[in-house]
């Protein structure tokens, strides 16, 4: 960010959500984005009036006082030179309380139009909702309105009108005013037409609009002058005669009189503000990028996630402090205890809000996106309408009568807050520098063998286990493609997050989240990299040529760290993820992120009604697609626009496999440990082909084939847009990676090469009732262990099922099973076998943390599942809440 763009988010940028939110809103309303720009101008003409009309007033009695001490000063300055006219005139200011300073307070009503203006002109100049639609006689409020043709030569009408209006306007306002000022308000009514004689018709009429509201506005007052005046004259007198009275009752009656009226405190006002922009502009952004910084990096962008604190910082600063600022000093002072309670009640509440309610929503992308969306249960909402109620009214009673208690309270909130939000980014910059200092990227290239025969590992994050015969009824032909697999249906895996159940997955048993925490004398880094490792290690060992693409968590790095495998030269690594995106793409969702992450911060801080409202299915409010760019907006679950990078970053890669595969004769057979995971960043595609696109409607293909989702009599709930987006993007996945299998078929390495496609867990999607289990805490869908495994082994033939009981962790068994005769964990020396998962019941971890535990050696967590292994069905579950799990049914 440069200085220039730093001051437009401070000044700019908070008007212009405002502009957004309010249009937004009414066109989520009205549906029409003409209609939507009435509304827009007649919501901020009403939004900052007491603001132009405290402005006025600050105007008017500036020129009052300049009127009255005129004769004075044209007598200094006739009579005296020099020096001496300097002192005189600074001790006549003086004697009036004047400074010559004050000649700007005339000048206040233009310069608080000058950031609207620009706020107004950024956000309707670039609106994709205006764009090709027609308004009246407007044929496109995307353009210049060219309403007037003279045969090849068209004239805009709407500027014109727009200065004819502002014309008028100024001539009621400034009757009886000095010609300075008729010269410059008529001179800046000139400029506004110039600037904006060719802008799109829509933002004309918006300020065209803004100028009839003027006029009425200057009318009304006009017409009730005289009125006012004698309103006044009444008010000054009744207020004189109380002073009178108050003088002769004595200080007494003052007192009581003073306890009556409560009086501004400017400290009551600042100390939220300053509170406010912490907590919403540092502290909660800092939270959410320490948590996993690497996920918001960006390596082929020169930026850095910690600008989003920057710019959330900033946004706050504007908002609080310096916009509500501005209202507050110009407010009367009867507005300024308004705003010092409203200021106080939102401060203590936002607090509590972020701190105990809506703790857990599960995991956040890189675009802000929770993966289970918002929702909260009613008892939830009730209990924090109570709280929050219970704190105005506490909020209230301490201003009244104990008000110094805030000047204590909030600067040590605000103290805590810096402190920990400071700890936070010097944690965030310690990981992305880490990031940044991780080896370059070498050529991403895959080598199979024609003559040998290879292993390949497909780990595709986040595959649902429970969608295969759905997608495979709804794609026939997919059975084809598939030639050769058996897919198991009966699967469990030991974790709902990646860093839970990857190490099982990549390793086998002994690397389950209950072996993993006995080991807690070693760090999570250390024996996560040691089952990243294992099966290359053996499978080199054995004589084959290993490569290993996009190692998940690498040295518990968010962005794989290669490094890890620094002590095993021989084996291949890469980094596919992200290598066949757009750059354009990348910058785009930086430029939404840099949006909203003050908007997301802010959400955090309320009331949970309103929560679901503003997170807006993770579109925060958007209204032009520019802003949304680099992510997807989602209009239930048959409509979006926009294409999500994060989803394109691993479903590129899937595409382009043919062209990184190279097929070699005379080589040893070769070992492929590939992790992608589009099926991890859902997303909604163009059916029935399955693809991205920028503008999204499946409704009609969604009516017409609404059947597909009842498979054998059981029908999956498909209501909400994540649900499809989940289904659709598994659809993506598996017709993509068919591609490659056709590749391979054309290159003669399809029979020769034994492949399992795998995933570390499913989600949770509330698909099927029979599928959730009461914890006592909370509800689990089962769907969300449910990972896909399939397996083609060689020179297999035909698409089957087995029902046959499989965990995840099965997988390195299934890739050495007769090709490494007695195969032993290279590591540890223990027999890889699957054995382990009838031995006992199999524990599984439902703890929804998803971060990367650095500095501990286990994992956090006290929730854990039983599924009763020695009924071979996957379905029957127990819970239990505590951690006797570690010293019982461990492996001997």
């Amino acid at each position: 960010m440069t200085f220039f763009s730093m001051l437009r988010t401070l000044i700019i940028d908070p008007l212009k959500l405002v502009f957004e939110i309010i249009y937004r809103i009414a066109y989520d309303w009205i549906q029409h984005p003409g209609i939507c720009i009435i509304f827009l101008s007649l919501a901020m003409n009403f939004l900052v009036l007491p603001l132009y009309k405290r402005a006025d007033a600050v105007q008017d009695e500036t020129r009052r006082t300049e009127a009255r001490l005129a004769p004075g000063i044209a007598h200094i300055k006739k009579t005296f030179s020099g020096s001496e006219r300097m002192m005189m005139l600074q001790t006549y200011y003086r004697q009036n309380h004047y400074s010559p300073l004050s000649v700007f307070s005339g000048s206040i009503s233009l310069l608080l139009e000058i950031p609207f203006f620009i706020a107004a002109y950024q956000f309707l100049s670039n609106l994709s909702l205006l764009q090709g639609v027609p308004f009246g006689p407007i044929k496109d409020l995307g353009l210049p309105d060219q309403m007037i043709r003279l045969g090849s030569f068209s004239v805009n009408l709407l500027p014109i009108l727009m200065t004819a209006f502002n014309f008028v306007s100024a001539a009621v306002y400034l009757k009886g005013f000095p010609l300075k000022d008729k010269i410059r308000t008529y001179g800046i009514g000139l400029v506004f037409l110039v600037l904006l004689y060719n802008s799109p018709a829509g933002l004309v009429f918006y300020w065209t609009l803004n100028n009839v509201f003027s006029l009425c506005k200057n009318l009304v007052i006009r017409f009730l002058a005289p009125h006012l005046e004698k309103c006044k004259e009444k008010r000054a007198a009744r207020e004189k005669q109380e002073e009178e009275e108050v003088r002769l009752r004595g200080r007494k009656a003052s007192r009581r009189r003073a306890c009556r009226t409560p009086q501004p405190d400017a400290k009551l006002f600042w100390l939220p503000a300053a509170f406010l922009t912490v907590l919403v502009g540092f502290y909660i952004p800092s939270v959410f990028l320490a948590a996993s910084p690497q996920e918001f990096l960006d390596r082929a962008i020169a930026f850095s996630p910690l600008w989003y604190n920057v710019s959330a910082l900033l946004m706050a600063a504007g908002f609080f402090l310096l916009w509500f600022g501005v209202f507050y000093r110009l407010a009367s002072p009867k507005g300024k205890v308004i705003f010092e309670r409203i200021l106080l009640i939102v401060a203590i509440t936002a607090a509590v809000n972020y701190m105990f309610f809506g703790t857990d929503l599960g995991v956040l992308s890189s675009a802000l996106r929770y993966e289970g969306g918002i929702a909260f249960y009613e008892s939830e909402r009730i209990i924090n309408g109570v709280v929050s109620a219970a704190l105005i009214a506490l909020v209230i009673f301490l201003a009244v009568r104990f008000r110094k208690v805030f000047y204590y309270i909030l600067p040590a909130g605000m103290a805590a807050l810096l402190i920990m939000a400071s700890v936070h980014t010097v944690s965030t910059a310690r990981s992305l520098r880490e990031a940044y200092e991780a080896p370059e990227q070498v050529e991403t290239r895959i080598t199979l063998s024609r003559t040998g025969q290879n292993v390949v590992v497909l780990f595709l994050d986040r595959m649902v286990g429970e969608y295969v015969p759905y997608l495979f009824q709804e794609r026939p032909d997919l059975a084809k493609t598939y030639d050769g697999f058996t897919w198991y249906s009966n699967v469990i895996s030991y974790g709902a997050h990646t860093n839970i159940a990857s190490p099982a997955l990549l390793a086998g048993y002994e690397y389950t989240p209950v072996e993993m925490n006995r080991r807690d004398q070693e760090s999570m880094k250390d024996k996560h990299n040691e089952a990243l490792k294992m099966l290359p290690v053996l499978f080199t060992n054995n004589g084959y040529g290993v490569t290993v693409c996009d190692p998940p968590y690498a040295n518990y790095q968010w962005i794989p760290d290669l490094s890890a495998f620094d002590d095993l030269p021989e084996v291949k690594t890469c980094i596919t993820k992200g290598t066949f995106s757009s750059v354009q793409e990348g910058e785009a969702l930086i430029r939404s992120n840099m949006r909203n992450f003050f908007v997301f911060s802010f959400m955090k801080t309320m009331q949970l009604e309103l929560q679901p409202g503003v997170y807006d299915k993770g579109n925060y409010l958007v209204a032009g697609e520019d802003v949304s760019a680099g992510t997807q907006i989602r209009f239930g679950r048959s409509m979006a626009r926009g294409l999500s990078r994060a989803f394109l970053d691993g479903y590129e890669v899937l595409v382009n496999l043919p062209g990184i595969t190279s097929v070699e004769d005379n080589i040893p057979g070769q070992a492929l440990f590939f992790y992608n995971d589009a099926p991890h960043e859902i997303t909604l595609l163009k059916e029935p082909e399955y693809q991205p696109s920028p503008a999204i409607d499946n409704r009609e293909f969604d009516r017409a084939h609404e059947d597909r989702f009842t498979y054998n009599g059981v029908t999956l709930e498909m209501k909400k847009d994540s649900q499809m987006a989940h289904y659709q993007t598994d659809m993506a996945t598996f017709l993509t990676v068919g591609k490659w299998l056709d590749y391979l078929r054309k290159e003669g390495v399809y029979d020769n090469t034994r492949i399992i496609i795998v995933s570390d867990h499913g989600f949770y999607l509330y698909h099927l009732d029979e599928r959730m289990f009461n914890t006592g805490k909370r509800i689990i869908d089962t769907e969300a262990y449910y990972p896909l495994l399939m397996v083609k082994d060689f020179g297999a033939t035909g698409f089957t099922e087995d029902k046959t009981f499989m965990t995840n962790a099965d997988t390195a068994f299934l890739a050495v099973n007769d090709l490494i005769k007695d195969a032993k964990n290279p590591y540890t020396g223990v027999p890889i076998t699957m054995d382990e998962k009838t031995a006992h019941p199999q524990y599984i971890m439902t703890s929804t943390d998803y971060r990367l535990n650095t500095r501990g050696n286990t994992y956090d967590a006290s929730d854990w599942a039983i599924v009763h292994t020695d009924r071979n069905d996957r379905d029957n579950w127990s819970f239990i809440t505590d951690q006797i799990v570690l010293k019982k049914h461990s492996m001997e």
